[in-house]
């Protein structure tokens, strides 16, 4: 019995739109995941989560199994009570942090320095699942190998081999009947290791599908047939999740292909630095030419900072240094991801998605 089940229910081509529904709630997809690093997504509160309608919200374990630490987070209740969040959560491996910190890799595990003070920690496949248990997350990821790119073929197949025995090994210890656990493809972005790595994960089973690896600088182009060939060779029966992919045009092409669901901290750092995402493009609300804009970020955008705020007005609180501005931002960056995925779900449902695919395109394609 899977602590996950999917029911797909609408297609147009590969595309779809379903509902998985978990042991603590359903989420219906396409769907986008905020990433709240800390426990926190940046700038914005559990409330504020509520207001935009976010079904899932990201915890990183990394760092969360660093500050406060899992068995504190445990001990208040796990992941969404700590934060204040009733809806469903998910926490990454850490696996993409940790390697990020060129870290002593052998077949066992890795060890690596805290960010925070430079302590040593050892991290297994089987450490990961223990440490996202005492978080609490609806859903877990197993820890993998995240190769960098470009990478030479042998360091992307010995990533390959690990990830795969380390899928194994996580799913073997994961104990907690309440709480889903998926596997992770890997394989750069060669078609042909990608559809091993999607044949070897899905022979072991799991409750949903993560694709890693992938957006972490190869263009476009280079990703979505390596996407293709991941997906091919996965369970239709199962939620499959692209990994750190938020812009636009990757939303809308990924789930052309069939992808299901998505997280990424593209939508607050751009906030965070002034960049607005809107129906025309992006908008960089620092510029002068909006100091007198008496208009919303976005006309087709109904979320609280458009009904309530100028373009002139949060680019004077760019220009004096107010956080507020940041906070604006991300508020709408999320809420206008928001509508485009539950435009997405509408029109797979009613058979207008390639024509909206097209007008996605013509905006953020190039």
């Amino acid at each position: 019995m899977h602590p996950v089940s999917f029911e797909v229910q609408a297609t147009q081509g590969t595309a779809r739109a379903g509902v998985a529904t978990t042991a603590h709630g359903s989420y219906s997809t396409p769907c986008f995941m905020p990433v709240g690093t800390r426990g926190a997504v940046r700038y914005l509160s559990a409330v504020d989560y509520e207001d935009l309608g976010a079904q899932i919200v990201l915890g990183n374990t990394y760092h969360l199994m660093l500050r406060p630490g899992a068995d504190t987070v445990e001990a208040l209740g796990g992941l969404g009570k700590f934060a204040g969040w009733g809806g469903l959560t998910l926490t990454d491996s850490g696996g993409f942090q940790v390697f990020s910190l060129e870290p002593k890799v052998d077949d066992d595990g890795v060890t690596f320095k805290s960010t925070y003070d430079g302590s040593l920690h050892r991290y297994t496949p089987e450490t990961a699942v223990e440490v996202q248990q005492k978080l609490g997350a609806t859903i877990q990821m197993v820890l993998d190998v995240c190769p960098p790119l470009p990478s030479e073929p042998h360091v992307v197949e010995l990533a390959l081999k690990r990830t795969s025995m380390w899928a194994e090994r996580a799913r073997e210890h994961h104990s907690r009947a309440d709480q889903a656990l998926f596997g992770i493809v890997q394989g750069g972005i060669n078609p042909e290791l990608r559809a091993r790595s999607a044949i070897s994960t899905a022979a072991l089973e799991f409750d949903g599908y993560g694709i890693g690896g992938l957006s972490v600088g190869e263009s476009r182009e280079e990703m979505l047939p390596a996407l293709a060939a991941a997906l091919q060779n996965l369970p239709t029966n199962r939620p499959r999740y692209l990994m750190g992919v938020g812009d636009p045009a990757s939303l809308i092409e990924a789930v052309n292909l069939g992808v299901d669901q998505f997280d990424c901290v593209l939508q607050t750092r751009l906030g965070r630095h002034g960049t607005a995402l809107t129906s025309t493009g992006k908008l960089n609300m620092k510029n002068a030419q909006y100091a007198l804009q008496d208009l919303p970020l976005d006309a087709e955008c109904a979320c609280m900072v458009c009904r309530r705020h100028s373009r002139a007005y949060i680019r004077h609180l760019f220009q004096t240094s107010e956080p507020t501005a940041s906070r604006l931002v991300s508020y709408h960056n999320i809420a206008w991801t928001f509508t485009l995925m539950a435009e997405m779900r509408e029109s797979i449902g009613n058979g207008t998605f390639q024509q909206m695919r097209q007008r996605v395109m013509g905006v953020w394609g190039s």
